[in-house]
């Protein structure tokens, strides 16, 4: 076969033959520049600790910092040539601080490698995506809250199967997503906990015969200890997969949210009105508003988890330590990142713009027979039956509704005394959906009081 019949099957971006193929698997650049402040960053606190510890000269390291500023400011300025020739951020770097001050720069690289200089820097871009979600996540919290304080006493369905279960508070129900919200948080605060070790130093995977001095870098880094072994340093992205766990559950819980707003503005629910802002129409039905926002979110789960599940099976089977199978570990971390930063800030902006209908909510409260287990627990209080016994009794009573078409409260006292005699006029004082809600007064129940409690416990916490 000739070279000629072997560049027409790999097709005309690779017409150069193997050449261009290796380049274009090869470099990473296209996609590592996003690491490019991590990267000088990391450089000039290597080029410090190397000059305080006489392996370098002052002068030597000044011009490494001077020229290294410069090449930052023409990355922000967007004027930086970027080569995939060149493979990666770090000798796209280097190369640009050689043609700045030139033979120092070849100093900069000494007692370090690619190996622990990506991964300090992937390390660093991770961490401040770590810090972007936890503050995203708080936003998104208080908006939470607001909702949730005006709404503390308003009546509400809970659902369970998607069936109307037990009346709740609207309140009480914003709630529930800030609980899930402070986990994702705590988990996000646990991994960065765990990532904050620096891997400087480390080299290619056994260290350095060089007298360097890793805690220095790893201070000046903002890293609490210098990782204690050169091999794992190098070797694992467990800190970007505990990112995408976390991620990912909280992805999950956005979903969540996002599916029932989803549905609670549709016409048949009409429980919520979201803001033209985070809506759009339809293209031929002029009535339609679309939660397009909400429909995303839910969507971003695939995306996050699917980034995750990438990863793991990029590290799976390697052996210690460097592999180039771990440049597959960026793009996808990058793009969950995105992700859920776009999701959680969607979510927030459509919390604070969103109008509950307190009518439908509680008009929606009252059907379905949702009062049914505070009649069961009345008489269990009241008649002190078994709650077996209760729970047959208010089955039958459910019964009877059903039959005359109306709701627990709309049947009568004779009626309810056909069924157990020992029903007086006081069971009504539960059948409301006001009175219902009030009496959940257990720790982190409906009832107003309590969610109020726990509006104010949260306020103090996001101080």
């Amino acid at each position: 076969m000739t070279d000629k019949t072997q560049n027409a099957m790999w097709g005309g971006r690779f017409a150069a033959g193997p050449d261009a193929i290796m380049e274009a698997i090869n470099a990473s650049i296209s996609f590592d520049q996003r690491l490019a402040a991590q990267d000088i960053a990391g450089s000039r606190a290597h080029a410090a600790m190397l000059a305080a510890q006489g392996i370098i000269t002052d002068s030597d390291a000044e011009a490494i910092r001077e020229g290294l500023l410069t090449v930052l400011s023409e990355i922000e300025r967007g004027d930086f040539p970027f080569s995939a020739a060149l493979e990666d951020i770090h000798m796209n770097v280097e190369s640009r601080l050689k043609d700045l001050i030139g033979d120092p720069a070849g100093r900069l690289h000494t007692a370090r490698s690619r190996n622990d200089q990506v991964a300090v820097d992937f390390r660093m871009w991770v961490r401040e995506q770590t810090d972007a979600a936890i503050i995203g996540i708080i936003a998104l919290q208080k908006a939470l809250l607001d909702q949730a304080e005006a709404g503390a006493d308003w009546v509400m369905p809970g659902f369970t199967h998607l069936q109307t279960a037990q009346p709740v508070t609207w309140g009480h129900h914003m709630m529930a997503y800030v609980e899930m919200l402070g986990r994702d948080a705590g988990r996000f605060r646990d991994a960065r906990t765990r990532m904050n070790e620096s891997p400087l130093g480390a080299a290619a995977l056994a260290g350095t015969s060089f007298p360097i001095d890793r805690d220095m870098t790893a201070g000046a880094l903002g890293f609490d200890r210098p990782a204690a072994n050169s091999l794992d340093a190098v070797a694992d992205r467990d800190f970007a997969l505990e990112f995408l766990s976390a991620a990912t559950i909280c992805a999950m819980h956005l979903s969540r949210f996002a599916e029932e707003l989803v549905i609670w503005s549709s016409a048949q629910f009409r429980f919520v009105a979201m803001s033209d802002r985070f809506s759009t129409g339809s293209s031929i039905m002029p009535q339609k508003k679309n939660p397009d926002a909400a429909e995303l979110i839910r969507a971003k789960i695939g995306r996050i988890m699917g980034a995750m599940v990438g990863l793991f099976t990029v590290m799976k089977a390697l052996p210690l330590t460097y592999s180039k199978d771990m440049q597959e570990d960026k793009e996808q971390v990058f793009d969950a990142a995105d992700s859920l930063m776009l999701a959680l800030a969607a979510m927030d902006g459509m919390v604070r713009d969103m109008t509950a209908n307190r009518d439908a909510l509680k008009a929606a409260a009252a059907g379905g027979f949702s009062t049914a287990t505070d009649l069961a627990d009345w008489l269990v209080r009241e008649l002190n039956l078994p709650f077996r016994e209760a729970h047959h009794v208010t089955g039958t009573l459910v019964a009877l509704a059903e039959k005359q078409d109306c709701d627990l409260p709309d049947l009568s006292l004779d009626d309810m005394q056909k069924v157990h005699r020992g029903i007086s006029r006081s069971v009504f004082d539960v059948l409301g959906v006001e009175n219902s809600v009030a009496s959940r007064t257990s720790y982190g129940g409906t009832a107003p009081t309590e969610v109020r409690k726990q509006i104010a416990r949260w306020k103090e916490m996001l101080k």
